[in-house]
């Protein structure tokens, strides 16, 4: 990012300066002159010459974060978009589960969940066209400027209710610069991750997975190059970065492989940008992110914590996006400008499994086998992957953009179209080995497995007297479906006074999904008007103080996925057995089938391999996923040299969308209104709104369809509610050439019944067809605190320009613990009335609300870096070391969630999941020219 100086220029002479000015993306830079001598309506040219940031920005009604690319050369951070983004009030990590595209963390803004933000690269939306997890974004070091916007963005931006993280792209100029780096973070200098360790049940006390074991290093190079292609016309610049990352990582006790892997990261980034002349401009931007991993199993003994011989090899994998955009921009008076964007966005999903043994079923939950039969011990094979997705996967995604802006006196009037489709070929995912898997499960003997469907009691069959059964796991999904977005807006920026702005937008979303036969399934394309109002008080005149507001409402769009489980015909059997024996692969012997409703495989959910009829997958009357924002804050500069302020912010979901599957409500409310309904014509699951009537087309005998309303008190469920309040309030220090820092803190809490389209306490990814809201029972107790919530966020960072040759930075969070999650069986019985197992709001009979079985610990990151920019090199050269982490504390962030029952406990229970990454230190190596 280049540092301007503006010079007042009158008659030839400069008489005024204003140096050390910054321009940031999406914010208005105010540069004042004060010369009594100088006619205002004559003023010569002003000439940029050569940045500072006014502390407040007078014109944004927003809740925005810039981040530019000093701070970034600067400030101790992970190299992602994401890490960037957890600087921004009100942003924290997500489920660690939970990653994009190409492998990184994602994280929530203000309650949301982490497929409701939307991501931006130079315009072009590059949000996960198949799911909504992240987006592909740029090398770390072509990042000129990345924009958070956490609340009250403008009517531009839309299919988000979470966060936008839109990153601006660095660009040629008429200088060559050029430079490379050089990053490495040693195995010797990383903390080891805590093991972790049975706590329930039967194994409490043992270890379930050494940690310690596991050990990897990485190294980054970059470099980029960038100047004039024809001086004052066209411009270039290309940046490229590989990431390679390389260690072992120790499964647990049920899987006990050491994994020897490597993990290869490369992107590249190029630009060309051509004044056509001082009216039109071409943007040419092309960018790639690549994931590569491949890895082999060895033998690994716990009782000796040590490494045997080869077993076989890991599932190789490597998923490419390339990104290709083209923006035309034309200024057609001082009053009226036009640009019109289009992008393509390509992704390519393959793995691959080397020497693949198709004839051995995955052995999953082996710690419930039977130990009168394994003596204690676990028996499994050398079938290392349970499922197994389609090589042939790939993703097209195209944006196209088109944005008029007018000036009227003191109304700028924006408006445009934004359109979006999405394909998803062949996608699909399918149980690995013969096409079946064994699940070991442990029970109440006396109790029915399922209610409904129903399954018998174990304990009424040979060898399950003392709660002991199997499974028969069949999953397969396949499919290639489309999606269609289209958007109008327009806005409206009225300069009331010169001390009052208001903008006031409207938004208008089409969202239409597509099924594998090309047919709409979901069709929402009646008007969604999503209005935003906002307003800015310059004070005191002076923007010194500004008292800001927003009122907004945010619209979410359906990605592709949710066509696999839901209008492509899946299949998700179980068939229940109790044994007498296993033997030396893992596999049950001495199978007795335990009886059914169905006489074989069951189907919670109805999925049995048949598509649906599209006309029947979602109720009729369906809306759209929908939240409304309020904001209310100010900004100050009590200082020259200091700012502070206050915002309030509170985001209510007022609609959403999943699936439900009690059937049996539905065919019994079809009775209720006199209507002869085979029930094997009814879908597995409808997506609904939980929160509202439903009315659905049930097949009737005559070619044609009964609609049935049904209630959300026929399904016993209670009202949707997602609340978020959050209070910040910040301190900051804009940078004076010395030093630079801000200290944020914000107290929030969010809370419901309903994270939003994922659920991170069981790390469930199935979009908008979540275990929320299939059955009433599973909603039963189901409104606490929400999976992220984090009551106190305190964040402070800044950098230190100690002597001309040396930069010191730092970079605190200290963050409070997320809610913990037990989920048992039904009611006080400890029944499964549904057949979801232990899905309930119950732990040992007790109703158990979201937050009641405690919450994580704190985390506390401190992170410093420092570099050596030597006058004898020019201070071209840099040396540099980040330590993240100081005090190494590594801490859980996610326990296992199911609870199992009272006397059949889960011996997963409360087990540790996920770490907070420990210490690393980090040496790094510039040159710049």
């Amino acid at each position: 990012m280049s540092n301007y100086t503006v010079t007042l220029i009158r008659d030839g002479h400069a008489v005024d300066t204003r140096s050390g000015i910054e321009l940031k993306v999406g914010t208005a830079t105010e540069i004042s002159f004060v010369v009594a001598s100088v006619d205002s309506k004559n003023l010569g040219t002003v000439t940029v010459t050569g940045s500072k940031v006014p502390p407040i920005d007078v014109t944004s009604v927003d809740a925005r974060t810039v981040i530019t690319s000093h701070q970034l050369d600067t400030l101790p951070l992970a190299r992602t978009a994401e890490a960037i983004a957890l600087l921004a009030p009100g942003v924290v990590s997500a489920y660690s589960g939970f990653t994009g595209p190409t492998g990184n963390p994602l994280v929530s803004f203000a309650g949301s969940s982490v497929t409701e933000n939307a991501y931006y690269l130079n315009g072009f939306n590059t949000t996960d066209p198949l799911s909504g997890f992240g987006g592909i974004t740029l090398p770390y070091g072509a990042i000129d400027q990345q924009e958070i916007l956490s609340g009250g963005y403008g009517a531009a931006y839309g299919r988000s209710d979470g966060g936008v993280i839109s990153q601006v792209g660095k660009r040629g100029s008429n200088d060559w610069h050029f430079g490379a780096q050089l990053q490495w973070t040693p195995r010797f200098a990383k903390g080891d991750l805590n093991d972790s360790y049975y706590v329930s049940g039967n194994k409490a006390g043992q270890i379930y997975q050494r940690n310690s074991d596991s050990k990897s290093w990485e190294t980054m190079e970059s470099a980029y190059l960038g100047g004039p292609i024809i001086r004052d016309k066209l411009y270039f610049f290309a940046a490229l970065e590989g990431d390679k990352r390389r260690g072992n990582s120790v499964g647990n006790v049920t899987s006990p492989y050491d994994t020897r892997y490597q993990d290869h990261d490369p992107k590249w980034y190029a630009k060309l940008d051509w004044n056509i002349n001082d009216s039109n401009i071409l943007e040419l931007t092309g960018a790639s992110s690549k994931d590569e991993y491949s890895g082999s199993h060895y033998n690994y003994s716990y009782s000796s914590s040590a490494t045997g011989s080869f077993h076989d090899f890991d599932t190789s994998s490597k998923t490419a996006a390339d990104v290709r955009i083209i923006k035309y921009t034309s200024y057609i008076t001082d009053d009226l400008t036009f640009s019109l964007l289009y992008g393509k966005q390509k992704i390519v999903y393959y793995s691959a499994i080397p020497g693949y043994n198709g004839t051995l079923p995955y052995v999953g939950g082996p710690e419930n086998e039977n130990p009168a039969i394994t003596g204690g011990s676990v028996i499994t094979n050398s079938q290392t992957v349970q499922t197994f997705n389609n090589p042939n996967h790939r993703s097209t995604n195209t944006n196209l953009r088109l944005d008029v802006s007018y000036k009227l006196g003191d109304h700028t009037i924006i408006a445009g179209i934004d359109n979006q489709d999405t394909h998803d070929i062949d996608d699909g995912t399918t149980t690995a080995g013969p096409g079946y898997a064994w699940q070991y499960e442990l029970g109440d003997p006396s109790t029915p497995i399922s209610g409904s469907p129903f399954v018998d009691a174990p304990g009424n069959y040979p060898g399950g007297s003392t709660g002991y059964f199997v499974a028969k796991d069949i999953f397969s999904t396949a499919a290639s479906v489309r999606v269609k977005q289209r958007a109008q807006y327009i806005e409206d920026a009225w300069q009331v006074s010169d001390r009052w702005l208001v903008k006031a937008g409207l938004r208008n979303d089409q969202f239409t999904n597509f099924n594998p036969d090309g047919q709409a399934y979901l069709r929402l394309t009646k008007p969604q008007w999503a209005p935003r109002v906002g307003f800015s008080w310059d004070v005191n005149n002076d923007a010194t103080l500004k008292v800001y507001g927003n009122v907004g409402r945010y619209f979410l769009a359906m990605p592709a996925s949710v066509a696999l489980r839901g209008a492509a015909g899946s299949t998700f059997t179980d068939q229940y057995f109790t044994y007498t024996g296993i033997d030396d692969r893992g596999i049950p012997i001495g199978l007795t089938a335990i009886r059914s409703s169905t006489g074989g495989p069951i189907s919670a959910n109805n999925e049995y391999g048949q598509p649906p009829d599209p006309k029947t997958v979602a109720s009729q009357n369906i809306k759209s996923e929908y939240q409304d924002e309020y904001l209310l804050g100010f900004s100050q500069q009590f200082h020259q040299a200091w700012a502070w302020g206050m915002k309030a912010q509170v985001r209510k979901i007022r609609n959403i969308l999943d699936d439900i599957c009690d059937t049996n409500t539905i065919a019994n409310k079809a009775k209720v209104l006199g209507y002869s309904v085979d029930d094997s014509t009814l879908n597995g699951c409808y997506l609904s709104n939980p929160g509202r009537s439903n009315t659905y087309l049930i097949p009737n005998h005559e070619s044609g369809y009964f609609p049935v309303t049904v209630t959300t008190q026929d399904f016993g469920f209670p009202p949707v509610k997602r609340n978020y309040y959050g209070l910040e309030s910040f301190l900051e220090h804009p940078f004076d050439g010395k030093w630079y820092g801000k200290i944020d803190y914000v107290y929030s809490r969010s809370y419901g019944n309903s994270e939003g389209q994922v659920r991170s306490d069981i790390g469930q990814t199935d979009v908008s067809a979540t275990v929320d809201w299939d059955f009433g029972k599973l909603m039963e107790y189901a409104s606490g605190y929400l999976a992220n919530d984090h009551k106190h966020q305190l964040k402070a960072y800044g950098s230190y320009q100690l002597t001309p040759e040396w930069m010191l930075s730092a970079n605190v969070a200290l963050i409070s613990g997320s809610p913990k999650v037990c989920l048992g069986y039904y009611g006080a019985d400890q029944t499964n009335p549904v057949g979801y197992g232990s899905y309930y709001h119950y732990c040992g009979g007790h109703p158990s609300r979201p937050g009641d079985a405690g919450r994580q610990p704190w985390q506390h990151v401190v992170s410093l870096e420092a570099e050596y920019r030597p006058a004898w090199a020019g201070k071209k050269l840099a040396f540099d070391v980040m330590l993240y982490n100081v005090f190494n504390e590594s801490v859980a962030t996610s326990t296992y969630a199911l609870y199992g029952t009272a006397t059949a406990p889960n011996v997963n229970y409360d087990r540790v999941q996920f770490w907070s990454t420990p210490r690393y230190v980090r040496f790094g190596i510039t040159y710049d020219y």
